[in-house]
C-alpha cells in the first residue's frame, strides 16, 4: 500500500495548512525588525568609536558562534530568571513568555547578527572612487552614505540577504521545538510530528511539511529577484539576466 494515498495526501496538506502560517508569522515578524538592527550593528562594527566597535563585534560574534536552539532556551531562561513573566504591557498576561513574542524576538536577535556581517561586508565593497567622487563635489558624510553608500552595498548585499531571510523561514521550525506549545497554536514540524504519531507514516506527514518549506522558500527566491532586477534596472544591457544565489550550506 503505498504511502502517498489520495485521501491521505490531500488531508494532510489540509492540516498543515493553517500550521504553516505559524512559520510565516515568524519570518514576517522577525524580519522588518532584523534588518534595520543588522544595519545598525554592521555601522558601528565599522564605527571609528572603539567601545562601539568592540560591542557590535562582540555580539556578532557572539550570536554567529552559538546555535539558535540554544538561544531560544538561554533567552527564556533570562525571562524566567529576571521575573519577566509577571510584567504585563498594556494589561496582556503571559504575553512575554508567549511564543508568538518571544519567538521572533530571538530570531531578530540571531538574524540581526548574520544580516549585519553580510551588511557589513557589502559597506566595504562599495568602490572607494564613488566615495572619493561624493566628497569632491562637496557632499556630506550623511549625503553620501544616503546617495553613494547605501544603494551599492544594498545591491552587493541582496542575493547574500536573501538567503539570510530564506535561513530564517527554516529557522522557524525551531521555535515550537523550544517553547512551550500554547493552545493549538502548532508550525509545521509540530503538527507533522502530531500527525506522525498518529499512524507513524513519516514519509508522508514530513515530506508534505517539506514541500511547505519548499513552496514558501521559492516564493521568497522569485519575490527577491523582482527586487533585485529593479535595483539594477540602470544597468540596462550590462545588467544579470537573473539573480544567482550561492546558498551557504554551512551556516
Amino acid at each position: 500500500m503505498s504511502v502517498f494515498t489520495d485521501g491521505t495526501l490531500i488531508d494532510t496538506v489540509r492540516q498543515l495548512g493553517r500550521p504553516a502560517l505559524f512559520n510565516i508569522y515568524f519570518a514576517l515578524a522577525s524580519i522588518p525588525l532584523g534588518f534595520p538592527f543588522a544595519l545598525l550593528l554592521a555601522l558601528g562594527r565599522s564605527s571609528r568609536i572603539t567601545p562601539l566597535a568592540w560591542l557590535s563585534r562582540s555580539y556578532i560574534y557572539a550570536f554567529r558562534g552559538s546555535p539558535l536552539f540554544i538561544q531560544f532556551f538561554m533567552v527564556y531562561s533570562v525571562m524566567l530568571a529576571f521575573n519577566l513573566s509577571t510584567w504585563k504591557p498594556m494589561g496582556i498576561d503571559h504575553i512575554v513568555l508567549h511564543p508568538l513574542f518571544l519567538g521572533p524576538l530571538v530570531l531578530v536577535l540571531n538574524t540581526a547578527a548574520y544580516g549585519a556581517e553580510i551588511l557589513s561586508g557589502a559597506l566595504h565593497a562599495v568602490p572607494k572612487g564613488q566615495i572619493e567622487a561624493a566628497r569632491a563635489v562637496g557632499m556630506s558624510r550623511l549625503q553620501i552614505f544616503r546617495s553613494v553608500t547605501w544603494p551599492n552595498a544594498i545591491r552587493i548585499a541582496w542575493p547574500a540577504y536573501t538567503n539570510e531571510v530564506v535561513f530564517l523561514f527554516h529557522a522557524t521550525a525551531l521555535v515550537y521545538f523550544t517553547l512551550p506549545v500554547i493552545n493549538e497554536q502548532k508550525d509545521l514540524m509540530n503538527k507533522a510530528g502530531e500527525l506522525f504519531e498518529r499512524d507513524y507514516n513519516a514519509v508522508l506527514h514530513y515530506s508534505v511539511a517539506a514541500g511547505y518549506f519548499l513552496v514558501i522558500s521559492a516564493l521568497v527566491f522569485w519575490a527577491a529577484g523582482l527586487v533585485y532586477k529593479r535595483m539594477i534596472r540602470h544597468l540596462g544591457n550590462d545588467a544579470p539576466s537573473r539573480m544567482r544565489f550561492k546558498p551557504n550550506y554551512l551556516r
